[in-house]
């Protein structure tokens, strides 16, 4: 039996170097309609310095740990509250997130767009390959693909499911699509 989804946002969460975004861009391409992405490097590149200033209330540490402020979590919130307007306008957007805190992340998220239609979608993959993708980006803190595999799933609860470790994002992207019910989609 298939789910029947009135859609304005796709949630995907994964870890860092799973392939998030790549499946993102390949929805907005599959999808009908016009779909904006927004995500968590779309929210770190809007801080000072690109998250990398003492200003941003972003702190990486060894090993790929990741903390935050309080003024960066109350900013957060404000972005969160943004898009949740965006949606309720009438935009249809896909987000990329990392939700460090798992599932303490995903109710962060689900009150704010309390009266938006979600659709959950985990993206995994196998931490070794994770791994070596982070390795081949300059964009990345050594550590943080490892760490998050599997953290960032802790209690969440998923619509879809995907694997990236041995398919393909554009696979994932088609298989996230075919489980979209077309009456739930835009026209």
């Amino acid at each position: 039996m298939s789910t029947v989804w009135s859609l304005q946002v796709i949630v995907l969460n994964g870890g860092s170097s799973s392939g998030k975004s790549s499946i993102a861009r390949a929805l907005q391409e599959i999808l009908p309609g016009i779909w904006l992405t927004f995500g968590v490097d779309t929210f770190i590149a809007a801080l000072p310095g690109g998250g990398d200033s003492s200003k941003a209330g972003i702190t990486f540490e060894q090993g790929g740990t990741i903390t935050f402020s309080t003024e960066h979590r109350a900013l957060e919130r404000s972005w969160y509250t943004g898009l949740s307007a965006t949606a309720r306008a009438g935009a249809h957007l896909i987000l990329d997130e990392v939700l460090l805190s798992g599932d303490a992340g995903q109710e962060r998220i689900r009150s704010t767009f309390a009266d938006v239609d979600l659709i959950w979608v985990g993206v995994h993959c196998d931490s070794d390959v994770a791994v070596s993708r982070e390795s081949q980006r300059l964009d990345r803190v050594e550590g943080m693909a490892r760490q998050q595999a599997l953290s960032v799933h802790a209690g969440v609860f998923y619509d879809i499911e995907v694997d990236t470790t041995n398919r393909s994002t554009d696979d994932c992207a088609r298989d996230i699509a075919s489980q979209l019910s077309p009456d739930a989609l835009p026209r």
